[in-house]
């Protein structure tokens, strides 16, 4: 009967955290956690078809054998990646919705857009997935023929240069700002409602440059339509290993890559976030996932969640100070 008015006394919430670190206790004999019970939801805050979207899919099928319940994806696209975040981010932290982040995280937050989240204190960080460099190309009207004659070009024509991006805010907008400090150098940005637009215009000549990622641009590079001249990474990418990085041609110490990471709500009782982490490290392990992130020039990145959250938090100041320091204005 006390039993009874203990439990009758708790909050729901208080129920339920309590029945979740039950669940995952191990027995007398050392048996494995019973969570997961039933499917687990890996939401993408992005339309099907993108490299988020690939990379999920992937996911979902190595983890869902490794964990034994499926791993079901759910794009959620709009507002760049800010309705699906939001959705995990309100979710119950019980391990069975979690989220395919990536640097938009952190560019949209510093961008100054009204979240309804927190991106530190209302997600859980898992672990990262994997990292990715873009690419410098221009159009192949412009008189440059690597890094360094577009930097000089810049410099001594401030302006008369322009680039293209998916959008205000986001990774390709603010990533080449980032090169532009760097390289000391004043360009005009012109956003388009998407990276294609971007690179037909690119393509076409009214536009002189462009960063997108290694595996977009590709294609178009091998085909002759544009010229590329570094890539953002710390090494040579393995699509491109003829491409020298931006520190080899002019910019020490120079460093842009997009990251991929497995998040879920904060709050997520830490026996699930050490599983999904241990987990997700033997994933990243497998030969057959190695070579999938390479045909997107993406590189493995197995870690612990502590590092995940330090990454989040560093590219949340990197990108905030960036904009200030740069008076870029997103609205």
């Amino acid at each position: 009967m006390q039993d009874f008015k203990f439990l009758r006394g708790l909050t729901r919430r208080a129920v339920l955290a309590l029945a979740t670190a039950a669940a995952l206790l191990p027995t007398a004999g050392g048996a494995q956690a019973t969570w997961p019970q039933r499917p687990i939801k890996l939401i993408v805050p992005f339309a099907p078809g993108g490299s988020n979207d690939n990379l999920a899919r992937l996911l979902a099928t190595k983890l869902g054998a490794r964990l034994g319940q499926p791993v079901v994806v759910e794009n959620k696209g709009g507002a760049g990646g800010t309705i699906g975040t939001e959705f995990v981010a309100k979710a119950t932290p019980d391990g069975y919705t979690l989220l395919l982040g990536s640097t938009s995280i952190t560019t949209n937050a510093a961008a100054g857009k009204k979240l309804p989240y927190d991106p530190v204190k209302d997600l859980q960080p898992i672990g990262l997935i994997a990292t990715s460099p873009l690419v410098i190309v221009v159009t192949n009207g412009l008189p440059v023929k690597n890094l360094r004659e577009l930097i000089a070009l810049a410099q001594a024509k401030p302006g008369s240069i322009s680039y293209g991006s998916a959008g205000l805010g986001g990774t390709n907008h603010l990533g080449t700002e980032l090169f532009a400090s760097a390289a000391k150098a004043q360009f005009v940005h012109v956003p388009y409602k998407g990276i294609s637009l971007a690179f037909t215009d690119l393509m076409g000549g009214s536009l002189q440059m462009l960063v997108p990622s290694v595996a977009a641009a590709l294609p178009q590079i091998q085909g002759g339509k544009m010229r590329a001249l570094a890539v953002t990474g710390p090494q040579r990418s393995p699509l491109a290993p003829d491409l020298p990085t931006a520190a080899e041609s002019g910019l020490p110490g120079f460093r842009l890559e997009v990251w991929f990471g497995l998040l879920g709500p904060a709050g997520m009782p830490a026996p699930v976030v050490r599983r999904l982490n241990d987990e997700l490290r033997a994933v990243l392990d497998d030969a057959a996932v190695k070579e999938v992130l390479a045909r997107e020039s993406s590189t493995p990145q197995p870690g612990t969640p502590e590092e995940l959250g330090a990454l989040v938090r560093s590219d949340l100041a990197r990108w905030t100070q960036l904009i200030k320091d740069r008076g870029i204005q997103i609205d």
